[in-house]
């Protein structure tokens, strides 16, 4: 791994340490790519993310000495734009990775932002909140919804250059925010955590095949549709996620399905070397999954739509289909079944997408933005 330039003073920015998704992912990576800088945060929840976090140095908002907020990050969202505000870094560069709030942290520094999505609660609420959320969410939203894209924007022309994680949020940014930015797809990290089997999911299977959907569970995401491909079948798919959907997808699945959550890297290693292919129907701002299931050489059945068009070669590495409903989903399914797949060929696949390669196009951002201030400083 390529270690940053020390002269540099670096530090990392997030918009909130409380899940285990992709993004907390690509702040790792980040990590990695800079380390002993610290991480800057709103709310820092050591036992609902990734545990690499607890030896690292966290350093989140006042917000976090509530409780319930840590567990409930959601629930802290007219507080967040006064959180994000409240910390001021000193470094010389910040490296902020955002979809809503870390952007808007203050620096005497340069900031240099890696974006997931312009706040898609602000932009595409509709997507975001899906057809099942509840009047007083919607009601919620629509009040705050104009100071927020305000406060937004402004925290947006803070920053001195922006990466965009996929090519479909690059065109959101300058939707969003009228500028220009680099699209940089985020890094795969192999896990090398040992397979560790999971007994419950064992002993359901009972040595039957299955298909994987791996999402945060949440309107956008799709999977109550990716059940309904399912639904009553004799395929048998198994779940891994949480979030505020998990108790609806619950009641309306059939007995074929399996919900987990909470997972280790080696159990999901264990659940990814056995599936016959991962499915997912989600309005994805990145095709993150795709490329995990690549490395193990399983294809993947997937939404056209967002970030998958960047990380899914049609043919080669998985199977499109064109809406998000049961019925797209299950024909898009048996055409994966009638096709050949190589493994090697998918693997290959997600060699442009390593650690490696992000990590050392972070550092020259980074070192490019540090020295153009050392050129202004020495030109006045």
């Amino acid at each position: 791994m390529t270690e940053a330039e020390p002269t540099i003073r670096v530090a990392i920015a997030h918009d909130y340490l409380t899940q285990r998704g992709g993004a907390e992912k690509v702040v790792l990576a980040m990590a990695r790519a800079f380390p002993d800088s610290p991480i800057y945060t709103t709310l820092f929840e050591p036992s609902t993310t990734f545990p690499e976090f607890a030896d690292l140095d966290v350093r989140p908002s006042r917000l976090n000495n509530i409780g319930f907020l840590r567990k409930n990050h959601r629930a802290a969202l007219p507080l967040l734009p006064f959180a994000s505000e409240s910390i001021t870094i000193d470094a010389d560069v910040v490296l902020t990775s955002t979809s809503g709030w870390a952007h808007g942290f203050r620096t005497p520094g340069r900031k240099l932002v890696y974006c997931y999505s312009p706040a898609r609660w602000l932009y595409e609420a509709e997507m975001y909140l899906g057809e099942s959320s509840s009047l007083a969410k919607r009601i919620m939203l629509k009040v705050l919804t104009s100071p927020l894209r305000r406060w937004d924007r402004r925290a947006a022309k803070s920053a001195d250059r922006y990466l965009a994680i996929s090519t479909v949020v690059q065109k959101r940014i300058t939707d969003a925010y009228g500028f220009s930015s680099t699209v940089l797809p985020a890094p795969f990290t192999v896990d090398s955590a040992p397979e560790e089997p999971i007994a419950d999911a064992q002993a359901w299977l009972g040595g039957d095949s299955f298909y994987l959907c791996i999402s945060r569970l949440l309107p956008y995401k799709n999977v109550d549709k990716v059940i309904g491909a399912f639904a009553d079948g004799s395929r048998k798919l198994v779940v891994v996620g949480r979030g505020p959907e998990a108790e609806r997808l619950r009641k309306i699945k059939s007995d074929n399905v399996l919900m987990l959550s909470d997972l280790s890297a080696g159990q999901m290693t264990w659940l990814y070397r056995r599936c016959n292919a991962v499915v997912a129907a989600s309005y994805e701002d990145y095709g993150l999954t795709p490329i995990e299931a690549g490395y193990h050489g399983k294809p993947s059945v997937v939404l056209r739509w967002g970030g998958f068009l960047d990380t899914v070669e049609e043919g080669v590495t998985g199977v499109y289909f064109d809406q998000p409903d049961p019925e797209s989903i299950r024909a898009a399914v048996h055409a994966l079944e009638a096709t050949t797949w190589v493994p090697p060929k998918i693997q290959a696949h997600v060699e442009q997408f390593s650690e490696e390669r992000f990590a050392a196009e972070l550092i020259s951002a980074v070192t490019d933005i540090h020295e153009h201030t050392i050129e202004r400083t020495l030109s006045r």
